[in-house]
């Protein structure tokens, strides 16, 4: 059964490729997802593998967590569902400019 790997503080550096290198150590990696920010298009320091089954997962997270790439100590854990939000990205804007504000005009 397929175990998706959430990899965080990565460097901004990292490519998707240095990462399904260094986790093809560990077993089949078989999706690599660096996370980029939408408006920059810049990394954000996080990535999602999914790795074959649970023994390679489990090797990956035992070899790699706290692993230091690119100067920094990485995080490797099994990631979490992905948790519903409300449309919208969760703002209300008033008009004002002040974003969520109670004011009354």
């Amino acid at each position: 059964m397929e175990v998706k790997l959430y990899v965080g503080n990565m460097s901004y550096q990292t490519t998707e490729n240095e990462l399904r290198s260094l986790f093809a150590e560990a077993g089949e990696v078989l999706t690599v997802d660096v996370i980029m920010d939408r408006y920059s298009g810049s990394p954000k320091g996080f990535a999602f593998i999914t790795m074959g089954n649970q023994a390679d997962a489990n090797k990956a997270i035992s070899i790699f967590n706290g692993k230091e790439v690119g100067g920094r100590p990485l995080t490797v854990n099994v990631a979490r569902p992905r948790e519903e939000r409300a449309p919208g990205g969760g703002r209300s804007y008033n008009g004002s400019g002040r974003g969520n504000s109670n004011r009354r005009f």
